[in-house]
């Protein structure tokens, strides 16, 4: 963080071939030690198990995915004299969109399907579909945010 100077965000290039953002920032959090191709190759390969599966275009099936697994409330920790409290915050929409892709990967990956674009595949139609441990994660950070609903006042 710089002491004197607001820094900009950088806008990256919507993807080539769905001129989407946020197909963007998907293959960007999906890639490992720098190989964008590799993780290009690997969502596109899933988007086109997505349309043989489901017989809707696949990004249309990861949009829903996306806007399903997004969570509404999370919780932080605050502490307050001796004691530590779990705060129930709302989440800024940029935080909205990190977390459920971030979620949707560690998800996928830990499927049990032969390759990472059948992973991929499978859980972003679970979750299209509101199911799978993507959505679970979702449920159970809303749960926690509900159950600690009366430390709302210590919100900062």
């Amino acid at each position: 963080m710089p002491r004197k100077k607001y820094v900009p965000r950088s806008n990256p290039l919507p993807d080539p071939v769905h001129g989407s953002l946020l197909v963007t920032k998907f293959v960007s959090s999906l890639m490992s030690r720098g190989k964008r191709s590799t993780a290009e190759r690997v969502f596109y390969r899933a988007m086109d198990i997505i349309e043989q599966k489901t017989g809707q275009p696949g990004i249309t099936v990861f949009k829903q995915a996306i806007s399903n697994a997004k969570p509404v409330l999370e919780v932080k920790s605050r502490r307050v004299g001796g004691a530590t409290y779990q705060v129930p915050v709302e989440v800024r929409p940029e935080r909205r969109t990190s977390l459920a892709i971030r979620w949707i990967i560690d998800y996928s990956t830990a499927r049990s399907e032969k390759s990472m674009e059948e992973k991929l595949a499978a859980e972003l139609v679970a979750a299209s579909k509101k199911e799978g441990g993507t959505i679970k994660k979702r449920e159970d950070t809303h749960k926690m945010a509900e159950a600690n609903k009366a430390f709302a006042h210590y919100r900062w």
